[in-house]
């Protein structure tokens, strides 16, 4: 199969440029002007468009196995690949929580029968399981999660031993989420003393505190350090946090790398009025001060990638009262087209989005051909126009749980072609039946 995108501006390693591109099979295979129409099966004119590599989300959960009611690995990758994500790094904290190879190769069963996008999985570690994760292949699992907060109950990895036995001997790359436990317990007390179960949302981010996260990610970036482990934290959102990260080495030659998220670079503190439970999330969404300086930082490289932590569940359970309502909501269908909105508003480049979106995850987890717009490199790719008018609405949200924070938000970007693995998986709105997702290699 050859498909051939005509007049394509690409964004692509800081550059912006008008040319052709070839796709023979799974592969880019000529990247160049007047590439010949003959004996091509498909040609796409892309006079106007932007051409981007597919985006890797290093940080999503798609429910499955266990939690289907809330989302899947089929209905998921459907909205991913909708919003131009073509690959994605799962978590584990399913039912049963990936925290054995056994469990963790079923995950990889069940995606590739039912994945659109390009996977993979990262193996849980708890307090007593660090054979099992000393058992995982590096070169085809994306890394070890380990949860520092009580974000997932029974994953929650505390003792200090053990901790420093993961760092000191995994030496695969270690994602991690950042909230001290026993300073949100203290401070759920406070205002359950105060209020009950009906905590005001306003009072998220004093809860799930600047103090906790500052307190768990500083105390991981020094075991880090201590043990030489590689460390990628995840979803910082505070500023102090931001002190924690350089940006005067190149990111191959970074040990310790940090992520955020979009609604973390989308909300703030004011918004819990509007939005309620809707933007609970963990950790929280802290105050507009946070908010700028991780903007700053993403700009400075002290931020490596942005992601989503996409994490639906239903309105009924996000409508229960605070201590009861889960945290997490979908992204992944929209965050593309978040960060397209803040091109406009002048807040980001272009360039900026694919080096933080695409080129970065795959450096950073050492993703085997992709993220890049080269010769011989898999052919994900995403087509977007940036001047088609939308708003976000019930009717065109593909999330299984059938809601968004951004419901009512307008967009002036749309993406209208996806590739994965060469296979036109999205065009125009509609959804191929077909599934082109492949697992994940690293070079490790």
């Amino acid at each position: 199969m050859k498909t051939l995108i005509k007049n394509a501006t690409i964004v692509n390693e800081n550059q912006i440029f008008i040319t052709d591109l070839l796709i023979e099979n799974d592969v880019i295979s000529k990247i160049g002007k007047n590439i010949s129409e003959e004996g091509i099966d498909k040609v796409i004119d892309a006079t106007g468009k932007f051409l981007l590599p597919g985006i890797i989300d290093d940080q999503v959960h798609f429910r499955e196995p266990g939690l289907i009611h809330k989302g899947d690995i089929e209905s998921e990758s459907r909205a991913a690949i909708a919003g131009g994500i073509t690959s994605f790094i799962e978590q584990p904290n399913t039912v049963p929580n990936a925290v054995t190879q056994g469990i963790l190769e079923e995950k990889y069963k069940i995606a590739a029968q039912k994945s659109f996008a390009n996977y993979s999985f990262t193996m849980g570690g708890t307090n007593d399981n660090l054979e099992e994760v000393l058992k995982t292949n590096p070169r085809n699992v994306a890394g070890i999660k380990l949860f520092l907060g009580s974000s997932t109950g029974n994953m929650l990895v505390d003792h200090p031993e053990t901790l420093e036995k993961i760092f000191s001997e995994c030496k695969m790359l270690i994602c991690v989420h950042c909230e001290d436990e026993g300073t949100i317990r203290r401070n759920t007390e406070i205002y359950r003393e105060k209020f009950g179960d009906d905590i005001p949302m306003k009072y998220h981010h004093l809860i799930r505190s600047e103090e906790a996260c500052y307190l768990s990610s500083s105390k991981a970036v020094e075991l880090a350090r201590k043990t030489g482990a590689r460390l990628h934290v995840f979803h910082v959102s505070t500023a102090k946090e931001l002190e924690l990260f350089r940006n005067d080495i190149p990111l191959k030659d970074k040990k310790i790398t940090s992520e955020v998220c979009i609604h973390h670079l989308t909300f703030s503190n004011d918004d819990y009025e509007e939005k309620g439970t809707l933007i609970k999330w963990n950790p929280a969404i802290k105050t507009e001060k946070d908010k700028e300086a991780l903007w700053k930082a993403v700009q400075d490289g002290r931020i490596d990638v942005i992601a989503t932590d996409h994490a639906p569940h239903t309105l009924e359970e996000k409508h229960n009262v605070y201590t009861k309502a889960p945290s997490g909501a979908p992204m992944v269908q929209h965050a593309l087209l978040v960060m397209l909105e803040n091109h406009r508003n002048r807040k980001i480049t272009l360039e900026k989005i694919v080096e933080k979106m695409c080129h970065n995850p795959a450096i950073l987890f050492q993703i085997e051909k992709r993220g890049f717009i080269r010769e011989g490199f898999k052919a994900d790719l995403v087509l977007v126009d940036l001047n088609t008018e939308w708003t976000v609405s019930k009717e065109n949200i593909l999330y299984q749980c059938g809601w968004s924070p951004l419901e009512g938000m307008t967009f002036h970007s749309k993406v209208t072609h996806t590739f994965v693995n060469g296979f036109l998986a999205y065009e125009n709105g509609n959804i191929s039946a077909e599934k082109h997702g492949e697992r994940l290699l690293f070079e490790r």
